[in-house]
């Protein structure tokens, strides 16, 4: 079984590497051949999406507020900062990729690689996750996707996190996309803390603000063994206030030196979505084996240590070992997680 997996994952890498799927181009022409109030909404859309990238200071807070499950008692609320910036790394017109970079530390400030959120314009499909650290692509009918954009979220190291399809509306003043509540993976605060629930559903709001914007969520944490069932409803409020309180080119230098190594690696995850097929992480739960190496890598890129190149031969082969499109059943999936082992 191990063999199978690292033989299946190892052939998808390789033609991610040789076939990589190329984004969407540019949408100058579709625009043109828009009625005048299609063109003044998508451009309106375009505008509100470019206006998340910038300086920040950056504040998370999650409250669980309602439990509802018998013998469920809500935690205590959550609150992190700091500082962030938010770069535009591509821009097709109707495709849009934002980078998120924290820069932290005392004195001595040095940057963390963030989160990634992509969007697209009227997307034939998008990327569900179905639980267990694993994700498939889904259609998107046509009635859902028109005058619509799919954000795609992806984690540090660039593996998939969640997806979901909205609209932006700019009515009384304000900006904001609002999709269906979808399925998405534990945050990372409550990975590596608790075992009682397997999956959010989750419902995404980001908004333009005079200040910058803000991601507001409504959460429901479920549980997932036995009857499907919500533990308690969660609200995350996190916002982006415009700084220049920190050393921003700590992080555009940090950019600057790796992003030809990050932009191998969002290569091969395109092409594992691509292919069509799930795919998943061999390891359940925290997936350190996957993101520790590749976050290492990109450092020893930053510091001139190894070249992109040498690095992201040296990722292709920590993907294959950790990503599989041999995928057991969603049951079987939560037990590794439970028992800490690999499939």
């Amino acid at each position: 079984m191990t063999f199978l997996k690292n033989a299946l994952a190892a052939a998808l890498l390789a033609s991610a590497i040789s076939s990589s799927p190329a984004i969407a181009q540019p949408s100058a022409n579709a625009a043109a051949a828009m009625p005048a109030d299609e063109q003044k909404k998508f451009a309106e859309d375009r505008q509100a999406i470019l206006a998340m990238a910038g300086d920040y200071q950056v504040q998370f807070k999650f409250t669980e507020t309602v439990a509802l499950t018998e013998g469920y008692t809500p935690k205590d609320p959550y609150l992190s900062g700091g500082f962030e910036i938010v770069r535009v790394i591509e821009d097709t017109g109707d495709f849009i990729s934002l980078q998120h970079i924290l820069v932290v530390g005392g004195e001595q400030k040095f940057p963390i690689k963030h989160w990634r959120q992509d969007w697209r314009y009227e997307p034939a499909e998008v990327l569900n996750f179905i639980g267990g650290n694993a994700w498939q692509m889904k259609d998107v009918d046509t009635t859902d996707s028109d005058g619509a954009w799919s954000q795609t979220v992806y984690q540090v190291d660039d593996s998939p996190r969640y997806g979901a399809v909205g609209k932006w509306s700019h009515d009384n003043g304000v900006s904001e996309w609002v999709p269906p509540a979808e399925w998405r993976p534990l945050p990372r605060r409550d990975m590596t803390k608790r075992d009682d629930y397997h999956a959010v559903i989750a419902m995404n709001r980001h908004a333009i603000t005079p200040a910058g914007w803000v991601h507001e969520q409504d959460n429901g944490k479920l549980a997932l063994d036995g009857e499907p069932r919500i533990l308690v409803r969660e609200v995350g409020v996190n916002t982006y206030v415009h700084s220049e309180d920190f050393p921003t080119e700590v992080g555009d230098e940090y950019w600057a030196k790796t992003s030809s190594y990050w932009a191998g690696i969002r290569a091969l995850w395109s092409g594992m979505e691509a292919s069509g097929n799930p795919f998943g992480l061999v390891q359940k739960g925290e997936p350190d084996r996957l993101y520790m190496p590749l976050m290492n890598l990109a450092d020893a890129v930053a510091k001139g240590e190894t070249p992109a190149d040498a690095a992201l031969e040296k990722a292709k082969a920590v993907m294959a070992r950790e990503t599989t499109t041999d995928l057991p059943p969603l049951a079987a999936r939560l037990r590794a997680k439970a028992e800490k082992t690999d499939y």
